[in-house]
């Protein structure tokens, strides 16, 4: 008896599970994430994601990408510049997706995705649909829709969106803080003053956890973190060499902090070749923070950026610096009252400095006294 209640036993779970497996493998398809580790160009240094679709009925497998463009569409920098650019879907075998990333020293990550035969083929037939003409493009935002924000919100809409609740980073990251981590191991300093000249203070908000997942690792992080098992297994695809930083000691704060040392100690030599030599400066030093100025108004007015707006560097990169510029020799008295106003007023910029609602970067610091300097000198120490 005893034998035939086991044999009943094990006949009813040999009919159960060839059911359950064949329709959870009825799909054929295995899908995965795939997160790249950072390059060395600007436009890698914060990693990259793809879905990588295996279907074992027609043998393929093929690599998603949503971080395509065009470098040859008619109009590619002023789009860019403006950020109207059109990123756009698209689809390569995954070992020259492979192939790529490792010529260039780049580890991927492998996330197989639990999902179910309906779900993956749910998500197979959207990314097929999005690779019509005319579904393929998007306005790229690199921090609310780009490559990897793509991702999640097919697997949102698609599967459970447990993992998008829980944050990956200290509660109270912001998005410059974010992207300052990457630009600081990566040794970035100039990258990282130029974006924090153009990015405003909207980069100063603080971060949703869903928010946090615009970067691939912190997507990364939450699959595998979440409280509804959404990752089957998780690999390195294979290793990165992994070489020690090579950061040049020139960085922004060191330049234009010498640079005040040695306008400083010029202004002490009263030759007349040391005096011509400042002039030429004051003009190009007053022209540069104009232009920059008039720049900062032009990503905040006339783009589709949404974090150039609401700049605070205009406190220190006056755009009527660069009408200034072509006064810097006059004696006249309306021009050193205006010199004499940008003195002042940057000396209140530089007592506010750290605790305006931006974050400003400390290597201005020198620039906004090198202003404020060359102003007053103007001011009190030229000749009438």
């Amino acid at each position: 008896m005893k034998k035939k209640l086991l044999l009943l036993l094990f006949i009813s779970i040999l009919a159960h599970y060839p059911i359950s497996l064949s329709a959870q493998d009825s799909s054929h398809l295995r899908i995965s994430l795939l997160t790249c580790t950072p390059g060395e160009e600007l436009y890698s240094t914060f990693g990259h994601s793809a879905y990588r679709v295996i279907d074992s009925s027609s043998v393929t497998d093929i690599v998603y990408n949503y971080g395509t463009f065009n470098f040859d569409d008619d109009g590619f920098y002023l789009k860019f510049v403006q950020g109207k650019l059109l990123y756009y879907v698209s689809t390569e075998r995954f070992e020259d997706f492979k192939y790529l990333y490792q010529v260039t020293n780049r580890g991927i990550t492998e996330q197989v995705l639990n999902l179910t035969a309906a779900e993956k083929t749910n998500i197979q037939h959207f990314l097929n649909n999005n690779l019509k003409k005319e579904n393929r493009y998007y306005k790229y935002d690199f921090f609310f829709d780009n490559c990897t924000t793509r991702l999640r919100d097919i697997l949102k809409k698609n599967h459970d969106s447990s993992f998008t609740v829980r944050p990956v980073m200290p509660v109270g990251t912001t998005f410059r803080q974010a992207i300052h981590q990457y630009l600081d191991k990566n040794e970035k300093d100039w990258s990282k003053l130029g974006i924090d000249i153009l990015l405003g203070q909207r980069c100063d908000g603080v971060m949703t956890a869903e928010q946090m997942q615009f970067l691939p690792d912190n997507l990364m992080i939450s699959l595998d973190s979440a409280n509804h098992p959404i990752v089957l297994s998780h690999q390195n695809l294979y290793a990165i060499n992994e070489d020690a930083g090579k950061g040049s000691i020139f960085t922004p704060l060191v330049v234009f902090g010498l640079l005040l040392i040695i306008i400083a100690l010029l202004s002490l030599i009263k030759n007349r070749f040391a005096q011509m030599f400042l002039q030429g400066f004051d003009g190009i030093l007053f022209f540069c923070t104009g232009l920059f100025g008039i720049i900062l108004i032009f990503m905040w007015f006339g783009t589709d950026h949404s974090m150039t707006k609401n700049n605070f560097n205009l406190l220190w990169a006056w755009p009527t610096n660069i009408i200034l510029a072509f006064f810097v020799n006059s004696k006249k008295s309306w021009v050193k009252k205006i010199f004499a106003l940008t003195s002042v007023g940057l000396v209140l910029v530089l007592l506010a400095w750290f605790f305006l609602l931006q974050h400003l970067n400390i290597a201005l610091i020198p620039v906004a006294l090198l202003l404020i300097y060359r102003s007053a000198t103007k001011v009190f120490f030229e000749n009438n």
